[in-house]
């Protein structure tokens, strides 16, 4: 079994798992941290960006670069449209994976990079609130960018990285970045996704079995159970166990895997979620006491949920409850519908409300009673009409680069009573305020991520007690925000056999297959006749028909006319000799045979006139020939006569 992994945030996971022939990829996160190098796209042209200095790095006279890269105070920016860093296409040809399972709708924005145009024709499964609330992510992502057409793409600066100053020098691998994709992959892709309930069975081709387990950190998150007749491997990623609106973790279905892959933890190991709630709050509550207005950028789902249910209740015993909330997205009013009607995917309190029957979330309350109000975008019918000041206004993108919150930033910027509260913990707040400093609005960071924490982490691994646990290098040293907190890492006892591994590398699992399972017809079992060759050990041949269809063995009775071909059956075993192999494709008249060594007992021989690939190994052989019958036939009759019998 072999783990690679595509993602350099483990935040944004992607991995592939091979294993017994069959190639699962888990999750495709998309690492978005490049936008931060980026000019922010506004749909109104902004004079402050427009007049910004060009800069050309020392010792460079590129008149292609020229335009491409502007500063703002010490900071470098690239002007074009954004670019994203997809997962890691080198290491594996994604039309070779057979499957893909999606754990939340967080973990799918990578999705139309791996399907389309790859030559994919694989599987995809995820729970039904991940497909509909993960089109509505990307479907919003797609518009904010498409929304503020450039007129120019900026290529040349990628060459010239290594000479600007930090943190811009520091860009991980720019040149693999991409630009988004557009609304027609969005769709094919999605169009693959097989919907799946919680502990259902999904059968792989007939090779392994995966289920879908509640993970606790949002509406239909998985953690995924991949199991083999005789191995069992668990997927863990974006898990929780606070209590919030989506079902409960499921701890039992974890228990006792052979490896236990754990990745997305929390990204905020020092703050604690309630704490940081809390201190949201009073910031609200302040700033709108004080005339301010609040701008929270936001995902259009998720956290935002909670955020509207806690903020309206604080908001009420401060007494600005007639200070409106405005939730500005170009899948606003879809979010807030999936949310009241997904109510099995909800945990039991949200459920009991459902049938009594009352929203599970208060914000249906709220936007009857006009305290929460939902639009598209701030340019859309009745935006203007509605909005009053002192506000709060959630809106997107969190990373500042594209969408209504650029707009809003313009707006509010200059004025010292107002307050943006960073809520989400997927970017440096620092560096996302980069181009629009400086500000004059009051900035606050209340990271709320309810991901597991280290210590829930540790304490979870001891109750589930995996044998082999496999997890991001970075988990096994401190954050570099706090490198004296040594208890904030992934433990490593005597009990579990700890592998760490990092982006760009194959990890070879400690789990082999030693064991499968065979189905013998009656007709053919009938026929055994063990014999005793030691106190407790019998052996016996068996005679008949090997048919392999989807990773399923079956033994089956000989046909009649077969039989009489086969009164003098030979049984074959050994291995097979190379040069004597050679020297018999050379006497059938096969003569360009050349042989490589992969390691581990595995030869590859390539014939390539005949335009066919033989593989040996242990216990296997494989004959590659496109399909020609006669020369499989014959190939495989060649390997036969290179083994004894008896």
């Amino acid at each position: 079994m072999k783990l690679y992994c595509l993602s350099n945030d483990p935040n944004k996971p992607c991995h592939i798992l091979t294993f017994r022939e069959i190639t699962v990829m888990l999750d495709c996160g998309l690492s978005m941290q490049s936008l931060l190098n980026f000019l922010p796209l506004s749909f109104v042209p902004s004079n402050r960006l427009l007049n910004l200095s060009n800069y050309m790095p020392p010792d460079v006279s590129d008149p292609d670069l020229e335009g491409e890269l502007k500063e703002n105070g010490e900071r470098i920016f690239v002007d074009s449209p954004p670019e994203f860093g997809p997962p890691l296409d080198k290491l594996i040809d994604f039309a070779q994976v057979d499957v893909i399972l999606i754990s939340n709708y967080m973990c799918m924005m990578a999705l139309p990079f791996v399907t389309e145009g790859t030559g994919f024709r694989g599987r995809v499964y995820a729970t039904e609130p991940t497909l509909h609330i993960g089109r509505l992510l990307l479907e919003e992502l797609v518009i904010y960018i498409e929304q503020c057409p450039k007129s120019s793409f900026s290529s040349q600066w990628k060459n010239y990285v290594h000479k600007c100053p930090s943190p811009f020098k520091e860009a991980f691998m720019p040149k693999s970045w991409k630009q988004i994709y557009n609304m027609s992959s969005v769709n094919a892709s999605l169009s693959r996704i097989q919907m799946v309930g919680y502990n259902e069975k999904i059968d792989v081709y007939g090779a392994l079995q995966v289920i879908p387990a509640s993970s606790g950190y949002c509406l239909g998150s998985a953690n995924w159970i991949i199991s083999s007749d005789h191995e069992k491997i668990v997927y863990l990623s974006g898990s929780s166990t606070l209590t919030t609106h989506p079902r409960p973790m499921d701890h039992n279905a974890l228990k006792n895997a052979d490896v236990f892959i754990m990745t997305d933890l929390t990204q905020t190991p020092i703050s604690n979620p309630d704490s940081m709630l809390g201190v949201l709050c009073v910031v609200v509550s302040l700033t709108l006491r004080g005339g301010g207005n609040v701008l929270i950028p936001c995902y259009p789902s998720g956290v935002v949920y909670d955020l509207f249910e806690c903020l309206s209740a604080k908001m009420q015993e401060s007494g600005v409850s007639n200070c409106p909330m405005f939730f500005v997205s170009p899948v606003a009013d879809t979010s807030l519908a999936y949310s009241n009607i997904l109510a099995e995917w909800l945990s039991t309190a949200k459920q009991n409300k459902v049938y009594v029957p009352d929203e599970p979330f208060p914000h249906a309350l709220l936007v009857k009673n006009s305290k929460l109000k939902h639009f598209k975008h701030i340019y859309s019918d009745g935006f203007s009409t509605e909005f009053q000041e002192p506000c709060v206004v959630f809106c997107g993108h969190p990373s500042l680069r594209f969408g209504d919150v650029v707009q809003f930033i313009e707006l509010w910027g200059n004025n010292p009573k107002n307050c943006i509260v960073f809520t989400e913990p997927d970017y440096d707040y620092i560096e996302a305020l980069a181009p629009y400093q400086s500000l004059q609005m009051k900035i606050a960071h209340c990271a709320i991520d309810t991901s597991l924490n280290f210590t829930q982490a540790n304490k979870l691994i001891k109750d589930l007690k995996p044998t082999t646990l496999v997890v991001p290098e970075t988990y096994t040293k401190p954050p570099v925000s706090a490198p004296n907190l040594t208890e904030l890492v992934i433990h490593n006892t005597p009990e579990v056999n700890l592998i760490p591994y990092k982006w760009g590398e194959i990890i070879n699992l400690p789990v082999k297959r030693k064991q499968g399972q065979l189905f013998i017809e009656t007709d053919v079992a009938s026929k055994i006749v063990p014999v005793e060759i030691k106190p407790g050990l019998s052996l016996s041949t068996v005679t008949g028909t090997l048919n392999v269809k989807d990773n399923v063995h079956k033994v089956q009775d000989i046909l009649d006319d077969q039989k009489l071909l086969n009164k003098n059956v030979k049984y074959e075993w050994g291995s097979v000799n190379i040069n004597e192999f050679k020297q018999k494709l050379f006497q059938e008249g096969i003569t360009d045979a050349k042989v490589e060594s992969l390691g581990g007992n595995v030869v590859v021989i390539h014939l390539q006139d005949e335009d066919a690939l033989i593989q040996l190994e242990d216990n296997n052989t494989h004959v590659v020939c496109n399909g020609d019958e006669a020369l499989r036939t014959k190939l495989r009759n060649i390997v036969m006569q290179c083994l004894k019998t008896f």
